[in-house]
């Protein structure tokens, strides 16, 4: 579970509903028609952007935002290291038993296991990772889409709000109300977009980024492995991916 995206989002909502209390009865802030304008609006507009399927599955590439466990790359480079010195004393076969629980490093070691050679495995694996970032990409890129469309929809139903008070200004009365509901749907607008869709959107690039870096590093260490180079040269390689603080307080744990 991601407690920065849940605690962010609805300490978010939090303060916003917080302060439409202190504004009044937070009942004036509920209007059906710029709910349905906004929100099932936006839902349309992208959705015509793109395949139903593509629409559907970024649904559940979102929950990537809010549950995801990810290997610390510290865990990946270990378990690689320990790999090559077991490939190093009894071959490839020796990864046979190996207990991985990454499945991009399985399908990498099985690959080595089955007798692939080096420039199939690489090719394979680059394949892979390029698929894999660009299915996270498009589901950020769909909720990129909705928080651009949200405030524009939220624009269309202003204006027909406006549209209508002007159209009753003969009664001075209806022109307050009239001008707070056509309002509501800019807010809602900027709610949609600001609080859950972009926030998603950035996320998700996150939560890609991290996923392409581990499997660069699993593919450099597969690739070392099927060299045969030695375990404390891969360890060396891969250590480049972690920050400079932890190589160095890797290395002192180690010592």
């Amino acid at each position: 579970m991601d407690l920065a995206t849940i605690v962010g989002m609805i300490g978010a909502i939090g303060f916003i509903v917080m302060a439409m209390v202190q504004g009044g009865d937070i009942g004036m802030f509920i209007n059906v028609p710029s709910i349905l304008i906004v929100f099932c609006g936006s839902i349309f507009v992208v959705l015509s952007q793109f395949s139903l399927m593509q629409f559907l599955g970024a649904g559940k590439i979102a929950g990537k935002a809010f549950m995801f466990k990810i290997e610390a790359p510290e865990e990946l480079i270990h378990k690689v290291v320990e790999m090559a010195d077991a490939a190093r004393k009894g071959g490839f076969l020796a990864l046979e038993e190996a207990q991985i629980d990454n499945a991009f490093m399985q399908k990498g070691v099985d690959m080595l296991v089955d007798g692939h050679d080096v420039d199939v495995v690489r090719e394979t694996l680059s394949k892979d990772i390029s698929m894999t970032t660009e299915r996270h990409e498009f589901g950020a890129t769909i909720f990129k889409a909705l928080g651009d469309i949200a405030p524009a929809m939220g624009m269309i139903g202003t204006l027909i709000g406006l549209v209508a008070m002007l159209s009753n200004m003969d009664d001075p009365k209806s022109i307050g109300p009239a001008m707070a509901v056509a309002l509501l749907t800019t807010l809602y607008g900027a709610f949609l977009a600001n609080i859950i869709c972009l926030p998603i959107s950035a996320k998700l690039n996150v939560r890609s980024q991290e996923e392409k870096v581990n499997q660069s590093l699993v593919l450099d260490g597969i690739l070392g492995i099927a060299d045969g180079q030695n375990p404390r040269v891969i360890d060396g390689i891969l250590k480049s991916y972690l920050a400079e603080s932890k190589r160095g307080s890797d290395e002192e744990s180690k010592e």
